[in-house]
């Protein structure tokens, strides 16, 4: 029988089956007993609020054997951005083309391994454990002809990051990443020329287009999905004012996961460029964001997102007032203008340099950011010059 107990009252001899309650990423790597108030104290330590016992192991402490499993705890390890996107690059490729397997599948009637889908997005999760920006990075290196894989990959990544940012649970991070990697399925569906129609929708088309949902959800049904991801899918393109779809669901009616994937798949289909559109910088698409809540998205949720993500989000190009152009790297916590950059390319020069980290916050020379841009506003191939310079 498992049962929960606040961090005070766990004793020796106890059988910790999993975490309940928690304050940060701290993470249990296998279930175990405890052996000692030494491991209790480093529970508490690291923000264990409260943890699921399982009461058919409970023994006296005084007759704990050594030969049985102790419970091990374990803070993931931060690595440097450098160290992680080499890691990071390479967990990306294979995202997108488990995405393109997946809807090859889809289309041919071919059932799917979902573990294999939550092997990858539970490696997702690690990766922006151990340093959420080279990921993060990568969601802005992406091809028009390639966006229905990139998109759903994106929509994982960002979820992870803003599941972890306002401290949900391991579980809780791993299922939001799951659900935005498979929530755009049903569009493999839908015929070529509406999913890649270079231009607007008629209502007819549109009506059939909104029809990915549905066609989305009864394959994760069929898949086997736990329903609580179902309905998670089932409702990103849900509105709190009711005039959305499938449904037209309205305030409370949405789930707090529903309300999280409606932002992010908006926040990545705003900057993405499409057949029928240029996408719009990362600042522009916070920016609708933010003036649609809250008759359309929760506007505590997108506070808590662009307090995630930084108005200047890791990945995204700003200009300088020195007339170069640099990427994010990470946000500064105290100045959100004042990020760590990369600068790579010179405007009055018209050609690149070579790649040098500047902390905006400690620059002495009055460096500051003038304005956020995309490559194509200055011609610039930056997918090519990220894979060749800055991927090492």
């Amino acid at each position: 029988m498992l049962k929960t107990f606040d961090i005070d009252d766990v004793e020796e001899g106890m059988f910790v089956d999993s975490i309940a309650k928690q304050q940060g990423k701290f993470k249990i790597t296998s279930r175990g007993r405890v052996t000692s108030f030494a491991v209790i104290k480093q529970l508490k330590q690291k923000g264990i609020l409260a943890v699921v016992v399982d009461m058919s192991k409970q023994i006296k402490a005084d007759v704990v054997e050594l030969e049985e499993p102790a419970l091990i705890p374990e803070l993931p390890e931060e690595v440097s951005f450098e160290a992680e996107l080499g890691v990071a690059s390479k967990l990306h490729l294979k995202g997108k083309h488990l995405q393109k397997t997946m809807l090859e599948s889809i289309s041919k009637n071919l059932p799917i391994d979902i573990t294999i889908p939550e092997a990858f997005t539970k490696n997702l999760v690690s990766s922006i454990d151990r340093n959420p920006n080279a990921l993060m990075c990568l969601t802005k290196i992406r091809e028009k002809d390639t966006y229905l894989l990139e998109h759903s990959l994106n929509v994982a990544i960002l979820l992870a990051n803003f599941g972890t940012y306002i401290d949900l649970d391991e579980e809780q991070i791993q299922e939001l990443a799951l659900s935005g990697f498979l929530h755009d399925l049903g569009k493999i569906k839908i015929p070529e020329e509406i999913l890649h129609k270079p231009g607007f929708l008629t209502d007819q088309e549109m009506t059939v287009m909104k029809d990915h949902v549905y066609y989305g959800t009864k394959v994760l049904i069929e898949m086997g999905i736990p329903n609580s991801i179902v309905k998670t899918i089932g409702q990103h393109h849900e509105r709190l004012d009711g005039y959305s779809y499938p449904e037209g669901l309205r305030g409370d009616e949405i789930t707090h996961f529903g309300r999280m994937i409606a932002i992010v798949d908006t926040y990545d289909a705003i900057t993405a460029d499409r057949c029928y559109k240029v996408g719009r910088s990362s600042r522009k698409a916070l920016q609708i964001l933010l003036q649609d809540a809250p008759e359309k998205y929760d506007e505590v949720l997108v506070t808590q997102f662009v307090q995630c993500i930084g108005i200047f989000p890791a990945g995204s190009l700003v200009k300088l007032n020195n007339q170069k152009i640099a990427m994010v790297l990470r946000q500064n916590p105290v100045h959100a203008t004042k990020p760590v950059v990369k600068v790579f390319y010179s405007v009055r020069g018209g050609h690149y340099l070579e790649p040098k980290e500047l902390d905006l916050a400690a620059a002495s020379n009055g460096v500051k950011i003038v304005d956020a841009v995309i490559a194509s506003d200055l011609k610039l191939d930056f997918n090519k010059y990220f894979n060749e310079s800055i991927v090492v």
